[in-house]
């Protein structure tokens, strides 16, 4: 093993974490996660989160350094989550970061979350392909990504307006009646449904690259409202949901790599732990482009993912200073700068 030993730090939102890496190894991924705490309320409450963090915090660290087998002492850099997420959460990350940066004597990098998303990937699967397209869904995000160069630049091409797609599916399995999270629940229980019998509407799939999800959860609940037999039309309204939410995922990302030429796609976040997603785009993809896509326990939120975003910044020379604040809508690296035009959608 060669290169910095990193300490990633991650708190942006229900789960704490923290992880090393060093170089594209990772060595330890540590994670105390609260949802348990939040199922009661059918989603996440950022006070309960970051009342969470704070007792997790130490404990995390403590035992990824013991699973990777170092000291305290060791780490050459810490990174941190600086957002996007809720602000509370972050909060009580980036303050641990700059206490261990500061009694380590070591330098110090905020990380955006979104970024740190695709960058993970490499732990599994090595150097991604420059360029590529990324589709990052989560709880929180749904946004397509160009990365000419994920050490220089992730520049947003699309993002959601309104529900992301995670937050969409943990709508739908509490009207479902399947609890919190709602993802792996609707996923198992629409494996026995129907595909035909609920056609749910598509929205914004016919142009452009912005994601809406919030009208196709109102038409969940009028169909749920609406069924004579809940109980038997629950796993058809699990498939024609979740089928609608992944037909405009990956049109939008399939209209993205037509007009770009990219032989790319990394699909990452909580979403992309569905087996049901990798496998629809690996076959939709065939020929055309390559679909990577991480484990579900690197493309759920965790520290290694900042860990390895955070040596990037190492190697190009960079830091934060003490003056590193959070926010909870963090822009993603090229924001700032043109978005490429990609013609016109069909």
């Amino acid at each position: 093993m060669s290169g910095p030993l990193v300490l990633g730090i991650e708190t942006s939102c229900d789960e704490t974490g923290a992880g090393l890496v060093r170089g594209q190894e990772l060595l330890a991924d540590a994670v105390a996660s609260s949802v348990a705490e939040h199922a009661r309320f059918g989603g996440v409450v950022p006070e309960v989160a970051s009342r969470a963090h704070l007792e997790a915090m130490v404990p995390a660290v403590d035992r990824a350094l013991a699973t990777a087998g170092v000291a305290l002492s060791e780490v050459d850099a810490i990174a941190v989550t600086a957002g996007p997420g809720l602000a509370g959460a972050l909060l009580v990350g980036v303050c641990a970061a700059k206490a261990y940066a500061l009694a380590l004597g070591k330098p110090l990098y905020g990380v955006n979350h979104l970024a740190a998303h695709v960058a993970v990937d490499q732990l599994e699967h090595g150097p991604l392909p420059a360029p590529a397209m990324a589709l990052l869904v989560s709880g929180g995000h749904s946004s397509l990504l160009l990365v000419p160069d994920l050490a220089q630049e992730v520049v947003p091409l699309g993002a959601t307006i309104d529900d992301a797609a995670g937050e969409a599916f943990d709508k739908v399995a509490i009207l479902l009646g399947l609890g919190y999270p709602g993802g792996p629940a609707i996923e198992r229980l629409a494996a026995a449904g129907d595909p035909e019998r609920y056609r749910f509407p598509r929205p914004l799939v016919a142009a452009g690259f912005d994601f809406s999800f919030s009208g196709l959860k109102t038409a969940v609940l009028r169909a749920v409202r609406a069924s004579p037999n809940l109980e038997a039309d629950r796993p058809h309204l699990a498939r024609g949901f979740q089928d609608a939410v992944f037909d405009v995922l990956l049109t939008k990302l399939d209209r993205a790599l037509a007009l770009t030429g990219h032989r790319a796609a990394v699909l990452a976040g909580g979403v992309a732990c569905s087996r049901t997603l990798a496998a629809l785009a690996a076959a939709r993809f065939a020929g055309r482009a390559r679909v990577i896509v991480a484990s579900p326990r690197l493309n759920a939120d965790n520290a290694a993912m900042i860990a390895r975003a955070g040596a990037y910044r190492l190697a190009q020379g960079e830091r934060s200073d003490w003056s590193l604040d959070v926010r909870a809508d963090l822009p993603l690296p090229g924001l700032e700068r043109s978005v490429p035009t990609l013609g016109a959608p069909s």
